[in-house]
């Protein structure tokens, strides 16, 4: 995968005139190159590639990227320097980077010691990692079956006085010990009416007896991340919960049944509205109701009603409308589906039935 990725990066800077595209985000530096580890740079040119990094990562970077020229960074004094000594190595006189990733000083040192012109430009590679290769697929579905499997061990644990914080943390050991890479992200998992808050945090909070419990969590693996979404009751649910519930399931149900390769994205949003639109709980939801997973939690495509463009084959994402009610609750059903020719494979595999504890 690492060469066609090389070829079509140097396609585009073909295209766009472009001597070299620095490339500093995380994820793009793994997804070219194959690299597994942190703060590394890379350097494509039309007939050279640099693996820029620093003594930490020299061996590591060896090993996994042995077609790339390893550059130490540090024995120039300064990433800039280092890519300024490439940059007229190679006679660069346009240099593409990543301009929602560099900081500003890095930016500042580059513009003060790199002597070609610097070209900002934005989701050039995301594009490329949004249609997955059947490798991808199968490390996105083994991440999505480990987070279905944590879902049924977490259930056990979920009990009148346990911590949010404690219950995140099994969740996060449950995902490892089912087979998940040991870097976790962040987990959501929070109860009663702080489940309103779309992002979280875990607390202190001691679960109470008719709580919601709402998890928004996944793990990774091989470098591929699952992303997924389930809402449960302690105890009996009360006909609101259950209300409640029942229309945020249809809702993600409807969505389901839209995607399709060449439907509009921005129709499914609109598909997300059908069982809401005319009821009491329009107001609480939220329109971003689902974004693509791969090597990020978040990349492309987002699903909102601004989105634009249809839906491809072998793109990877969530479906997770959702209904938040400040100082009641929330309920937020999330699905991670893959896209097929003749509709969408649903890679969790957790029941999306309402579960009471």
């Amino acid at each position: 995968m690492a060469e066609l990725v090389i070829e079509r990066i140097r396609a585009y800077l073909g295209e766009e005139q472009l001597g070299g595209f620095l490339v500093s985000r995380p994820e793009n530096v793994s997804y070219v190159s194959g690299y597994t580890g942190a703060d590394s740079f890379l350097l494509i040119t039309a007939d050279q590639k640099y693996f820029i990094t620093d003594p930490r990562y020299t061996e590591q970077a060896a090993g996994e990227c042995p077609d790339f020229t390893i550059v130490e960074w540090r024995a120039r004094g300064s990433l800039a320097a280092a890519v300024a000594a490439l940059a007229e190595k190679e006679n660069i006189r346009c240099l593409a980077f990543e301009e929602t990733h560099l900081t500003v000083r890095t930016y500042q040192q580059l513009r003060e010691q790199v002597k070609a012109e610097l070209a900002g430009v934005t989701d050039v590679i995301e594009q490329m990692r949004a249609k997955k290769t059947p490798r991808e697929i199968e490390y996105l579905r083994a991440a999505c079956d480990i987070a279905s499997r944590a879902y049924e061990r977490i259930q056990r644990d979920i009990r009148v006085g346990i911590t949010e914080k404690e219950l995140a943390a099994n969740l996060s050991k449950y995902m490892v010990l089912e087979g998940a890479d040991t870097q976790p992200y962040g987990n959501i998992l929070i109860s009663g009416p702080r489940t309103s808050l779309l992002h979280g945090i875990p607390s202190q909070r001691a679960i109470e007896y008719g709580d919601l419990v709402l998890m928004d969590y996944g793990c990774q693996y091989h470098g591929y991340l699952s992303d997924m979404s389930r809402t449960l009751v302690v105890g009996r649910a009360t006909p609101r919960q259950r209300q409640v519930y029942d229309l945020e399931r249809q809702m993600v149900e409807d969505v389901e049944r839209y995607i399709r390769k060449g439907a509009s994205i921005r129709g499914a949003y609109e598909a997300s509205l059908r069982a809401i639109r005319d009821t009491e709980y329009f107001p609480y939801h939220y329109t971003g109701i689902g974004h693509g997973v791969g090597m990020a939690v978040h990349e492309l495509p987002f699903v909102s009603p601004r989105s634009e463009g249809v839906f491809e084959t072998d793109t990877v994402l969530t479906v997770e409308p959702g209904i938040y009610i400040p100082g009641w609750g929330g309920v937020r059903i999330e699905d991670q589906v893959l896209v097929t020719e003749d509709g969408m494979e649903n890679l969790i595999t957790a029941t999306k039935d309402l579960i009471e504890l």
